[in-house]
């Protein structure tokens, strides 16, 4: 069974920082793209950020373009989202994505941040 587990979550000021981090169970790591999405309340599912299997290609949403950086451990089967420069627009809940072309897409449960004094 897979299961991709967030943490790291939690209460930040602004202009704080954060980290967070999603382990895969039950898949091969290395053949799926990972991705962050958060989903404020009342929006939309947004993405963060997406990283290739490798590593090698980063994508990232226009909201946090050069504050947060994605990447990978693949003999950790973990995925990180450091956060820097967090904005109160930035409280949201935080999803892991694991997909793999043409397979399956696996989401994790979140993992809720706050951004706030």
């Amino acid at each position: 069974q897979v299961q991709l587990v967030e943490s790291g979550g939690g209460l930040v000021e602004p202009g704080g920082s954060l980290s967070l981090s999603c382990t895969a169970y039950g898949l091969n790591f290395r053949d799926h793209c990972m991705s962050w999405y958060r989903r404020a309340p009342g929006e939309q599912r947004e993405l963060a950020a997406g990283i290739s299997t490798g590593g090698g290609t980063k994508t990232y949403g226009d909201s946090v373009k050069d504050r947060f950086t994605i990447s990978r451990d693949n003999s950790k089967n973990t995925v990180y989202m450091q956060m820097n420069s967090m904005r109160p627009e930035g409280t949201a809940r935080y999803y892991c994505k694991a997909n793999q072309i043409g397979g399956p897409v696996y989401w994790g449960q979140g993992a809720q941040v706050t951004v706030s004094i």
